[in-house]
C-alpha cells in the first residue's frame, strides 16, 4: 500500500511542476482536455478489445493523468481537488452499496444494478431527477442505446427471461421488410433504428457489450480485407478489376488463417 500511495503522491508533484512551468500544460483548461480525454478513453478500449496487457497498462496512465489533470484545474479555481474527487468517489462507493456497507440483501449482480439506479435518483442534492437523465448527449448511438437500457432495466423495465427477447427482434425485421418493400425512405430509416435497438437489446440480455461485439467484427473484416488486398497487390492485380469469385478465394484464405 505505502508503494502505491508514494506512487500516486510522486504523481501529483509532477502535475504540480508541470503545471507551474510547462508553457503547454499551463495553457490547458477543462474544456481543452476534453476532446483528448475522450481519445485517451478510446486508445484505452481499443487495448482492452486487443487484449493487450501492457498497453492497457499504459493507457490507463494516460487517463489516470487527465483525471489528475481535471482536479489540479479544480483545485487552482479553489472549487475541488484530488482529495475531495476521491472522498466523494468514497462515498458515493459506500452509498451505493449497501449490501456491503449496510444491511441489504441481493442475490445476484442484477439486483446490485437495479439497487445502484435506484439509489443514485435518491441521492440528496442531485440535479437529475429522472432514470435516463443521466445518460450523456454525447455517447455514440450504440453506447448510448446500451446504456439507455441498462438504467431501464436497473428500474424494472424489462423481459422477464432474455429469449423473450427475440420476439421483438423479428417484429422489427418484419416491419423494415415492409417498408422496404413500400420504398418508403423516411420509415426505412426509422425501422432500422428500431431493429439495432432491438439487438443492443438481445445482446445486453446475453451479457453481451454491443459495442465490443461489433468493433471485434470491424477489425476481423479489416484484418480480412488487408489480407485481400494485399494477396492482390502481389499479383500485380487492381482490386477493381477482380471478379467477386476472386475476391472471395482469398477472403476465404484470410479466414482459415485466423
Amino acid at each position: 500500500m505505502n508503494e502505491k500511495l508514494e506512487a500516486f503522491g510522486r504523481l501529483l508533484k509532477i502535475m504540480d511542476e508541470l503545471r507551474e512551468k510547462c508553457p503547454w500544460d499551463r495553457e490547458q483548461t477543462f474544456e481543452s482536455l476534453r476532446k483528448l480525454t475522450i481519445e485517451e478513453t478510446y486508445e484505452l478500449g481499443d487495448a482492452i478489445l486487443q487484449a493487450d496487457l501492457q498497453e492497457i497498462k499504459k493507457e490507463l496512465g494516460d487517463v489516470l493523468l487527465h483525471i489528475v489533470f481535471y482536479a489540479k484545474i479544480g483545485e487552482e479555481k479553489k472549487a475541488f481537488d484530488i482529495a475531495d474527487v476521491i472522498n466523494s468517489l468514497n462515498e458515493k462507493l459506500i452509498y451505493r452499496h449497501p449490501h456491503i456497507y449496510g444491511e441489504v440483501d441481493v442475490t445476484n449482480a442484477r439486483e446490485v444494478e437495479q439497487n445502484w439506479e435506484s439509489l443514485k435518483l435518491k441521492e440528496k442534492g442531485r440535479k437529475k431527477k429522472t432514470v435516463l437523465e443521466g445518460v450523456p448527449a454525447s455517447l455514440p448511438a450504440l453506447v448510448k442505446a446500451n446504456r439507455i437500457q441498462e438504467k431501464a432495466s436497473g428500474v424494472g423495465f424489462d423481459w422477464e427471461h432474455p429469449e423473450q427477447v427475440w420476439d421483438k427482434v423479428k417484429e422489427e425485421v418484419n416491419e423494415l421488410q415492409d417498408e422496404l418493400t413500400a420504398d418508403n425512405r423516411d420509415k426505412i430509416e426509422a425501422e432500422f433504428g428500431d431493429l439495432f435497438f432491438a439487438m443492443v437489446n438481445a445482446a445486453r440480455l446475453y451479457g453481451v457489450d454491443p459495442e465490443a461485439a461489433l468493433e471485434r467484427t470491424n477489425l476481423k473484416f479489416i484484418k480480412r480485407f488487408n489480407y485481400l488486398e494485399s494477396q492482390t497487390l502481389k499479383k500485380g492485380k487492381d482490386l477493381k478489376g477482380l471478379s467477386l469469385a476472386e475476391m472471395d478465394k482469398y477472403w476465404d484464405e484470410a479466414k482459415k488463417l485466423e
